[in-house]
């Protein structure tokens, strides 16, 4: 499974890619509102840092903004992916953007329906959100589940990549489905390396080592 960081954070990026774990990134324009400096700026520095997928969302509500919204953002790196929310409006954007060669992904996916016609309509990726489906007492990766099921039922090709990550338990839970990706805020990709088994061991090996050199 592909390990994706969720943020806009240029230095969590940074950092994240140094562990040599990072496959892409996934940003938002809540995300990109929080940090300093062009959002344009900013995912041009995001895409020489990764090697990889980085999504970049546009804002606007009619397929003909959203349609031009990507071209521009498209033309900031050949690693862009336009990330266009699920409706009506967006499945028409993605199945232009489709035949121009850019490449999508439909966030705010919370069914296999709109999973399924999001794939219909070209999007390279999916990204169902599970911690907002857990929010509202929905278990949010049977949905992942379901739709890795029908994407390989039919051999389609669009990535799944599981977002709205809350904790590790969800990383777990998206590698056993089987999708193609997981985005993973930088606080869970840490909390992630660390187990207190390892803390202790780490410590008491430290201590016998002292007690060597003594």
């Amino acid at each position: 499974m592909k390990i994706f960081i969720d943020t806009a954070n240029v230095e969590e990026i940074r950092e994240a890619a140094s562990l040599g774990v990072l496959d892409g990134v996934t940003t938002n324009p809540t995300l990109l509102s929080k940090e300093q400096g062009s959002f344009r700026d900013i995912l041009k520095q995001i895409c020489e840092i990764v090697d990889g997928p980085v999504s970049a969302e546009v804002v606007a509500s009619d397929a003909e903004g959203m349609v031009a919204e990507a071209r521009e953002l498209s033309a900031i790196h050949s690693n862009i992916v336009i990330k266009v929310p699920m409706s009506k409006e967006g499945m028409k954007a993605v199945h232009r953007l489709k035949q121009e060669g850019i490449r999508c992904n439909m966030t705010l996916v919370f069914s296999p329906n709109q999973a399924l016609l999001a794939a219909k309509a070209g999007a390279a990726f999916v990204s169902p959100f599970v911690g907002r489906l857990d929010d509202i007492s929905h278990i949010g990766m049977e949905i992942v589940d379901q739709i890795v099921e029908i994407f390989s039922i039919y051999d389609i090709e669009t990535q799944v990549i599981v977002a709205s990550i809350r904790n590790p338990l969800h990383v777990i839970d998206a590698a056993l489905t089987g999708a193609d990706a997981a985005t993973i805020p930088f606080k869970v990709i840490e909390q992630m390396v660390k187990h207190p088994l390892t803390t202790i061991g780490i410590e008491r090996f430290l201590a016998d080592w002292q007690k060597v050199r003594q």
